[in-house]
């Protein structure tokens, strides 16, 4: 396996990951699946140099089992230019395998060589799955929102966990 760049290519995959985690719903504020079109955009606002989309790829298959995302944070306002929001999401099945932990670990390497000194996640305060990995690579909780997600089954928070690089 190995880390890379999303490709444009790739779009496809990163979205049945996510529409898995929609599916889960526990995972995102998201109760209905996205579509190709939804995506675009979010991929568009992503570049290289400075707001990457990580994915671990099997090499031989060119299957992606999971990806990470470091995204802007209210893009356009100069002292924030250093802070993004890191995402990260894991084919189900891969779950359990370390492909969160690899990709946040990546991500966290690089987030400094893309200027960036401050990451954060915003989180539902019920996905205990993510705040062990993010308590795990060095963040603290920030913030909590409580019962702002109004899901048709159930009412929860979201946490904001965060960490300097």
């Amino acid at each position: 396996m190995q880390i890379r760049i999303a490709r444009q290519n790739d779009l496809k995959q990163l979205l049945a990951i996510y529409n898995q985690a929609i599916a889960d719903g526990n995972c995102t504020a998201d109760i209905t699946p996205l579509t190709m079109a939804d995506r675009r955009e979010w991929f568009k606002s992503h570049s290289a140099q400075k707001y990457p989309i990580f994915v671990m790829e099997e090499v031989d298959t060119k299957t992606i089992s999971g990806w990470c995302s470091l995204s802007g944070h209210r893009k356009g306002r100069m002292a924030l230019e250093n802070v993004a929001e890191i995402s990260y999401y894991v084919d189900r099945s891969y779950r359990g395998k370390g492909i969160g932990r690899k990709l946040m670990q990546h991500a966290l390497l690089e987030a400094p060589k893309l200027g960036l000194h401050n990451l954060f996640a915003i989180l539902l305060d019920i996905n205990q799955v993510s705040v062990k990995l993010l308590k795990k690579n060095g963040f603290t909780q920030w913030g909590h929102l409580p019962d702002i997600a109004e899901f048709p089954d159930k009412i929860c928070g979201q946490f904001i966990y965060g960490r300097k690089v």
